[in-house]
């Protein structure tokens, strides 16, 4: 049985919920969207064979209270988080992995733009960074418009309309400690869908950095940013088990393949 340790970091405005689990070289898996540490929880377990593995709740999400209003640049605030979070648990000097997915994805390159020193590889699955394509008006309408669709008629209402990213399926059902819809409505699908990677700065670490998506999404619009990323990268899209949130559906197989892309030795299994 995997042992679970569990603790708050204070951080400016707020109060982490942090979960750490495993032994081995430092693995931050830095959730997106709605979701907090418990998205992650199988596949943590799974992963902690070979990692100390970080989860947690980002700020406003869960257990990871709020001491005032949410801080004026979503994406400063959450990788200053990140950072703190590894200065909390990481040696100084210690490498470190990261694994982000959706939000957690932009979070992940941006870390990975600030330390490249500290960042040994950060794999980003679907971020989305709809101003990379060739229609990002037509996207940041529509995140406006579910955004003022939740205004007005409420989350189930912004949350159907949302599901056109998703093929028009639902977003997958997913594990979590509390309901965060509104507050992902509220404060967070706008400025994360808004948020362009420094593509440049990602060019001088390509090398390190692993663009990812699902097998089961790749119809689907929300993952066309990490496509056009990984091309303006130079690199080659690895596919993952599953769709948008393939790690909480099929958690040992994207586990087993994660861990080879970590170490180095499997850059793709399909």
């Amino acid at each position: 049985m995997v042992t679970l340790e569990s603790g708050t970091l204070a951080v400016p405005g707020a109060r982490l919920y942090v979960e750490v689990r495993g032994i081995g070289p430092l693995l931050l898996l830095i959730p997106g969207g709605a979701s907090d540490a418990e998205v992650f929880r199988d596949l943590a377990d799974e992963l902690a064979a070979h990692h100390r593995v970080i989860t947690y709740d980002p700020r406003g999400i869960s257990r990871s209270l709020l001491d005032g209003p949410p801080p004026p640049s979503w994406l400063d605030a959450q990788t200053d988080d990140a950072a703190r979070l590894l200065d909390h648990l990481a040696p100084a000097g210690e490498p470190v992995r990261v694994f982000g997915s959706c939000a957690g994805a932009l979070i992940a390159l941006e870390l990975m733009v600030r330390d490249p020193r500290r960042i040994r590889l950060a794999v980003a699955h679907e971020p989305p960074a709809m101003g990379l394509l060739p229609d990002a008006a037509r996207h940041a309408a529509f995140f406006d418009e579910v955004h003022a669709t939740f205004r007005r008629e409420g989350v189930p209402a912004a949350l159907d309309k949302l599901r056109a990213i998703f093929g028009g399926r639902p977003a997958p059902p997913l594990p979590e400690a509390t309901d965060n819809s509104v507050f992902f409505l509220s404060h967070v699908i706008l400025p994360s869908t808004r948020c362009v990677p420094d593509v440049t700065a990602l060019a001088a670490v390509a090398d390190r950095v692993v663009m990812a998506g699902g097998r089961e999404s790749r119809t689907y619009d929300v993952r066309r940013p990490v496509v056009a990323l990984a091309q303006r990268l130079g690199r080659e899209l690895v596919e993952f088990p599953g769709g948008h949130a393939g790690y909480a559906k099929y958690p040992g197989p994207f586990a087993a393949q994660l861990t080879g892309i970590l170490a180095g030795v499997l850059p793709s299994l399909g």
